[in-house]
């Protein structure tokens, strides 16, 4: 576990007032998310979903599924 990943959010239309993402994790004892920078840090063996929620309200679902590392 500990292994992280950054998530990369594209917001459209390109010329948007306000590109704002903030991701939430639906269980932290699975895997945490850091709010503005998206980074996703594996916690213990299991699943969860990862939202992204723009500023005007539109939201974005990732599944995350952790699983143990190879011979591990």
């Amino acid at each position: 576990m500990g292994q992280s990943d950054t998530l990369t959010a594209t917001v459209v239309p390109e010329n948007a007032e306000d590109k704002t993402v903030t991701f939430t994790s639906g269980n932290d004892k699975v895997a945490t998310v850091t709010p503005k920078q998206g980074k996703v840090t594996a916690v213990a063996k299991g699943a969860t979903e990862i939202e992204g929620v723009t500023a005007n309200g539109i939201v974005v679902k990732l599944p995350v599924t952790v699983t143990e590392p190879a011979g591990g």
